[in-house]
């Protein structure tokens, strides 16, 4: 079970004003949902709107511009409200899309998730959609977070509720031929909107309209407890959320034109493991000359012997 869940997630914060924070100037994207940070291209953000709208996804570069638009062929958009970076099949960087709003609470009899693949050249397409369809063991509901365990490929959903919401697990393996079953594992704080993993899979961050809490996770790859909050600078729509390549930071989106994604440094409790520091480069250099000056004298010494040898041999 989550521990420590609540709806206020701490006091605003006030952004880093570095230069991985960005506007959302492309005209199309009025009610950005969902934000993913590419795999396969640095300085890659991806977002897509909200209902209504076109099944695709921009690309945006880090000054916040459209650098490339995908398009998901065979696919719809009825509600979408989130996304993530995880895998296909084959284990090949891919992008999953979910379609999981149900604002009419339990309208939908099911809900999807579309795949495709995150392509090695970023440049304006269409790519054709595989299509998971899931329901809820305990009936339908509203939803808006979908995070993807970078470890294990799997899928989690956060159901999107003032009181009982809740974190669903999907199947280990996703069929394309049959409904998905997503089992609830655990509660979740209230009035969600969105949730990812951090690029390591050693955390995961789920957000609310008023701020975000970092959960550590488990031997099993589940949210486990609750390691810090997070507070989120004030936003208009306060809907999106995702890690940084390098984990450090978190991004964080809102519906509305013009919109601001903000970057905010993790807590330090929250921050992955720092690389380990390389050796010293020069007592390193400094060892390797002093072996090779000694192992270049003993080899002089030991070409002077022979020479001497055969030297003395030669005058007897």
């Amino acid at each position: 079970m989550i521990v420590g869940a609540c709806v206020f997630c701490g006091p605003p914060a006030a952004a880093d004003d570095g230069k991985d924070s960005f506007t959302v100037s492309d005209p199309r994207i009025t009610e950005s949902s969902g934000l993913a940070t590419s795999r396969r291209h640095p300085g890659i953000t991806y977002t897509h709107n909200d209902s209504g709208a076109v099944a695709q996804i921009f690309a945006l570069g880090p000054d916040g511009s459209t650098k490339a638009v995908l398009t998901l062929g065979g696919a719809g958009a009825r509600d979408w409200e989130a996304m993530a970076v995880g895998r296909d099949g084959q284990g090949r960087p891919a992008i999953y899309v979910a379609d999981i709003g149900d604002n009419m609470g339990g309208a939908w009899p099911y809900v999807t998730v579309y795949r495709i693949p995150e392509p090695e050249q970023l440049r304006t397409r269409t790519l054709r959609a595989t299509a998971f369809r899931f329901t809820y063991e305990d009936g339908p509901r509203n939803a808006e977070a979908l995070m993807i365990n970078p470890r294990t490929n799997r899928l989690y959903v956060v159901s999107k509720l003032f009181n009982g919401a809740a974190i669903y697990e999907a199947p280990a393996k996703l069929s394309t031929g049959s409904r998905n079953r997503l089992r609830r594992i655990a509660d979740a704080p209230g009035l969600v909107t969105d949730a990812a993993f951090a690029p390591d899979g050693r955390t995961c961050t789920i957000r609310t309209y008023f701020g975000a809490r970092v959960y550590d996770v488990d031997g099993n790859g589940r949210p486990g407890r609750s390691l810090t909050s997070v507070g989120l600078p004030s936003q208009e729509q306060g809907e999106s959320v995702t890690y940084s390549a390098d984990g450090r930071y978190l991004l964080s989106g809102s519906e509305g034109a013009n919109q601001k994604v903000h970057r905010v440094r993790l807590p330090k409790s929250a921050l992955p493991p720092s690389p380990s520091p390389a050796p010293d480069g020069n007592a390193d250099k400094g060892r390797r000359d002093s072996t090779s000056e000694s192992m270049g004298l003993f080899a002089a010494l030991g070409v002077a012997c022979v020479i001497g040898f055969l030297v003395v041999r030669r005058r007897s």
